[in-house]
Parts: C-alpha cells; sequence; structure tokens
C-alpha cells in the first residue's frame, strides 16, 4: 500500500463523519429536539441554517442525525458484502452446471437497478428502517457476488491454488485461507464505493417516506422535510443534502485513493480438478515407480490434447520432456498429478504411482505426500497473503499430523538443504521478500518437504536469470542422486534436458515421437526428424555454426491432427505413406523412415 492524497483525505472525512456519529446526539441531540422557536427562520447566529417548520435548529438535527445515518448505511452495505461474498463463493465452490447457472442468475440481477430491488423488498417488508437495511442490503449483494466470483475463477489460476488443491484442502477452506485475501483489495475498493451509493439510496428511501419513521430522522428524511419549504426557506434542506454529498465523496475517494494504492498482482485460470473414488493397484513386474500407458486428455469439444501417450519412471529415474510450447508437456504432468481443469478429462490404460491409481485416486493425503510439483514461475508458487512458514509446514501438518514446532524445524533444516540462507528467517517473511532464485529454492523445498516418491518439475528455470538456472538444475541432480527421488522434468529446452535427465521423452502435437537416452540425444543419435530438427536449432558452443536452423511452419491444432504422422506437414524427408497412416512407437521412435532404412 502506497498513501496517496486522495486516500488520506477521504479517509479524513470519514474519520470526522465517525466522530459526528458518536458525539452528535449527545452534543446536539437536545437542540435538536427542542421546541418552541419561530418556524421556518432563515439562517441567523442563532440558527445557522434555520429553523424547521416546528421551530426546531435544522443543523442541530442535521449533526444529530448523522449517528442513525452512518449506523444504517454500515448495517446495509455490511449486509450487502456479506450477502454477496457468500453467494459469489458458493456459486464458484458449486459445480460447473450449478456455477454456470448461478452465474447467469447473478449477471441477472445486476441488471436491474439496485433501489428497484429494494422497493420491491420494501413492498414486502414494510416501510421503517429495519426495511430498508435489509432491502438496500439485498439489492447490493449481487454486485458482490459477481466481482467474488470473477475474481476467485482468476485467483484459481495461481499455481498456489493449484498446490493447496493436490494437499487437500476443503473447498471452504481454499476459500477463506488462499482466495479471499487476495480478493481483498478489489473487494475493498467495492465496499468504499458501494458505501457511497448505499448511502445516497438509503436516503432516497427516507426521503420518500419509505425508511426511518418519525420521530426518528436521518439526513433523507430531514431533506424529504426541507424541500417542502425550498422556495420560502432554502437553507433546511442545505443541511442534509451537503451531508450526504461530502459523506459520499469521502466514500468515494477512499475507493479512488485504495485503487491508486494497491499493487496489482498476475492471475491466471483454471479450475479444480474431478473428485473419483481411491483404488489401489498392484505394482507392475517392471518394478517402475510411475507407469503412464495411452494416456488421452481430451477437451470438450471432443478433440484431444493428448494421444496414446505411455511413458515410465523408475526409482530414482531423472526423465525429461521436451518439445515445442503447446506439444502437451504440461498437460501430460498435470494429468499425472490430478491437476487437470474441470473440462478436461483424462483416461488411460494403466496410470499409476507405486500402487496408488492416479486415475481414480483421490487420496488427498498420498496425492499431497507422494507427489511434490515446482512450477514454472516462483512468483506465483505461493500465497502472496500468507507468510512462507505456514505454506511449507501445511502438508506435514495436516497429512502427516506433524506438530507446529516439529513442522517448523524440518521445513527449516529442509530450506537449508536447498541452500536458501538464513531459513530461520525466511519462515517469518512474505514470497515477496524473496528473490526469484530463493523462491525457487523454497518451492523445491516445500515439495521435498514430504518426502516425496515423484517429483514434477514443470519448466521450473524458465523465469530466472542463467546462473540462476544452473543453480536450480544442479540442486535438482543433487536431489536425485542424495535421496533418490524420481523426477519428471519439463522443458522447451533440449540442451538442459540433455544435460540433467536419465531418459528422454520428445513430445510433438500431443503425442511422443521419441524416447532415447540422454547419452543418445548428446551424441546426436536422435532418429525422428522432429527431434533432429530440435538439435540443429540448438546453439552449441564448442561448434562454430554460422546460422541455426530454424523448424519451418507451425505444429497442428488438437482438432485438426492429421491422420498420419503429426510431424508430417513439416518433415523434409516426407513421403505420401506419412499423410495417410500414423507411424507406432516403435524401438523408441514414432516414424516411418526406420523401416525405409531396412528395407533399403
Amino acid at each position: 500500500m502506497r498513501t496517496n492524497r486522495t486516500l488520506v483525505t477521504g479517509l479524513t472525512g470519514l474519520g470526522v463523519v465517525a466522530v459526528l456519529a458518536v458525539i452528535g446526539p449527545m452534543i446536539w441531540g437536545d437542540a435538536a429536539d427542542a421546541l418552541g422557536g419561530a418556524a421556518r427562520t432563515g439562517p441567523s447566529a442563532e440558527h445557522w441554517l434555520g429553523t424547521d417548520a416546528l421551530g426546531r435548529d435544522v443543523l442541530a438535527r442535521t449533526l444529530a442525525a448523522t449517528r442513525l445515518t452512518i449506523l444504517t448505511t454500515l448495517a446495509a452495505t455490511a449486509l450487502a458484502v456479506s450477502a454477496g461474498i457468500l453467494l459469489g463463493s458458493a456459486v464458484w465452490l458449486s459445480g460447473p452446471r450449478v456455477r454456470e447457472l448461478g452465474l447467469r442468475v447473478i449477471d441477472v440481477l445486476v441488471s436491474y437497478p439496485s433501489i428497484i430491488l429494494a422497493l420491491i423488498v420494501v413492498a414486502i417488508l414494510g416501510a421503517g428502517p429495519t426495511a430498508t437495511v435489509v432491502a438496500i442490503g439485498i439489492a447490493g449483494s449481487p454486485t458482490f457476488a459477481r466481482l467474488t466470483a470473477n475474481l476467485a475463477a482468476s485467483v484459481a489460476g495461481r499455481d498456489f491454488v493449484a498446490m493447496s488443491r493436490l494437499l487437500g484442502v476443503p473447498r471452504w477452506r481454499l476459500m477463506r485461507r488462499h482466495l479471499l485475501p487476495n480478493m481483498a483489495e478489489p473487494l475493498l475498493i467495492l465496499v468504499s464505493v458501494a458505501f457511497a451509493s448505499i448511502l445516497t439510496a438509503l436516503s432516497g428511501l427516507s426521503f420518500l417516506g419509505l425508511g426511518v419513521q418519525p420521530p426518528q430522522y436521518d439526513w433523507g428524511s430531514l431533506l424529504g422535510t426541507g424541500l417542502t419549504s425550498l422556495y420560502t426557506n432554502p437553507a433546511e434542506a442545505v443541511g442534509p443534502a451537503v451531508a450526504i454529498a461530502l459523506t459520499g465523496l469521502c466514500a468515494g475517494l477512499v475507493g479512488d485513493g485504495l485503487a491508486a494504492a494497491v499493487h496489482p498482482r498476475t492471475r491466471a485460470v483454471v479450475r479444480r480438478p474431478r473428485a473419483t473414488a481411491v483404488r489401489a493397484v498392484p505394482a507392475a513386474a517392471s518394478g517402475a515407480l510411475l507407469q503412464v500407458d495411452r494416456l488421452t486428455v481430451t477437451a470438450p469439444g471432443g478433440s484431444r490434447l493428448i494421444e496414446d501417450v505411455s511413458f515410465g519412471i523408475d526409482h530414482g529415474e531423472i526423465v525429461g520432456v521436451v518439445g515445442e510450447s503447446g506439444s502437451g508437456k504440461s498437460v501430460t504432468a498435470m494429468a499425472v498429478a490430478r491437476l487437470l481443469p474441470d473440462e478436461l478429462h483424462a483416461d488411460a490404460v494403466t496410470a499409476r504411482l507405486g500402487d496408488l491409481d492416479l486415475l481414480t485416486a483421490t487420496d488427498n493425503r498420498r496425492l499431497a505426500t507422494e507427489i511434490g510439483i515446482v512450477y514454472q514461475d516462483p512468483s506465483s508458487s505461493f500465497n502472496p497473503a500468507l507468510r512462507l512458514g505456514g505454506q511449507l509446514t501445511e502438508a506435514l501438518r495436516v497429512h502427516l499430523g506433524v506438530g507446529r514446532e516439529e513442522a517448523r524445524r524440518r521445513a527449516t533444516e529442509q530450506l537449508a538443504a536447498v541452500r536458501v540462507t538464513s531459513p530461520d528467517l525466511r519462515l517469518g517473511q512474505y514470497p515477496h521478500e524473496l528473490s526469484g532464485g530463493m523462491r525457487q529454492r523454497a518451492m523445491i523445498a516445500s515439495a521435498l518437504l514430504t518426502r516425496p516418491k515423484l517429483l514434477i518439475a514443470d519448466e521450473p528455470t524458465t523465469a530466472l536469470d542463467v546462473t540462476v538456472q544452473a543453480d536450480v538444475l544442479a540442486l535438482l541432480k543433487e536431489i536425485n542422486e542424495r535421496d533418490g527421488t524420481a523426477v519428471l522434468f519439463i522443458s522447451h529446452d533440449i540442451g538442459v534436458v540433455s544435460a540433467l535427465c536419465h531418459r528422454v521423452l520428445v513430445m510433438y502435437a500431443g503425442r511422443v515421437v521419441e524416447e532415447l537416452t540422454a547419452d543418445a540425444l548428446r551424441a546426436g543419435k536422435a532418429r525422428h526428424p522432429y527431434t533432429k530438427a530440435l538439435l540443429a536449432a540448438t546453439p552449441k558452443l564448442h561448434e562454430n555454426v554460422a546460422r541455426l536452423t530454424a523448424v519451418p511452419g507451425r505444429p497442428p491444432e488438437p482438432a485438426h491432427r492429421p491422420e498420419g504422422c503429426v510431424f508430417a506437414d513439416r518433415c523434409p524427408i516426407v513421403r505420401d505413406a506419412c499423410r495417410s497412416t500414423r507411424p507406432v512407437l516403435r524401438d523408441g521412435v514414432a516414424c516411418h523412415a526406420p523401416d525405409w532404412e531396412e528395407a533399403a
């Protein structure tokens, strides 16, 4: 937050109004109710704003009415905020169909002027301050509901929310602990603006005689009586009119000041994973830790984002997945981690980690402790509204039943193990207080705290500078060798993959086109034309290359994937058979060229 003149001015004005609301009835209450003076007199030294029809001092009544006006406005605002946030949260936390219907209902309610909805409620409940507070509160809630639902959908795309879902955080706790704190800024801005609108709406209802009833009075009712003598004694309407205008102006200034003071944050959109049941399966005879056989991920339109992907990872092995952007690397990893968006459907003949069936698993404890994830962007890996200590120790405390002090001790040790300086100090800091490299190290520490069997590293070095990249890669290699942790390493950099991994999968257009060892990749023994093209496009320091070779064309869209080889339109050795017959993955390569070579 950065203070500014607009915010200070608005807060100062509202502070003055709050003081008047407290002391107004005590100081000017008697003068406001005193009868016997001359009726409807103009401004004078004794009565600055004149008197009303019963000879009561208009200024004293305006000041004394501050308390009731502000209390009803605060009550209606609180009702609108609470009901709106609860409705918006419930809509977002519900299933896709209920969510879509709820959002459309909210849109319809927002399209109607709030005063119309308020008049309907008042007509049902009857006139009076309670009825108007309820009416305006209900009428103002759809705006907060829509903002809450939209913000929740936006913040839900952050990596720390995806990690919380993997940890099995309940929906309402996820909303309260992780989403609402990161939605506070726009909601607070809307609250300040809504306060001004609600003040005007309540005053309008009182002006019409539907709000506060005699002998009580607020600014709206005073304005109504003052307007009856507007042409004979206009000063009688000045007091409540100025009070309403200035208070609303101060609330608006607070909203504008907050908007200028907050720091914007980047968000993306990802929805929650589907829930299914737990089923244990026997380990494969091969002894592989992770085994995926013919994994397919389908989009709502029926197009296959991932098609028949098969691979395995042994204990203590680092397997790299490389390919261009859009080749399906991250979607494959998220399918393994059970973090696909709602609209995507994953299916496979086999997808298991040890004896845990990943197609049906909802054992949040096992998913949270046996799979660790390191995301691409360290700045979005942690909840910016919470200190690191609580986020690092959450999985230990929730799923392993570790006490707070013991969990903090383990977190400190793990931070030290990944070479984070001053680990005790870091646990008490917010994520933004760490550098990008330190945040990524802390993310790795968080993923390793539960001693997972599999670590998924989704392009963990892309957002870092080259020196920090080297440190992070060395750290992953050290963790693999020291703890025997299996790693699924995703990258678009074939040079990094060949240097770090034991085995490499090359993906293109949602399919695995080649599988080979890192030694073969480093030696240039790739067999698929796409892998050869990636190698040719990779700079090499020890070779004097005048120009790198670019891969012409673009990958096909999933909905327009060709019948034969997906690389046919960009392949330099394409033949007619490539366009009509799909090559199968055999001997580590999905290409017709080896068959031609054997035939020759």
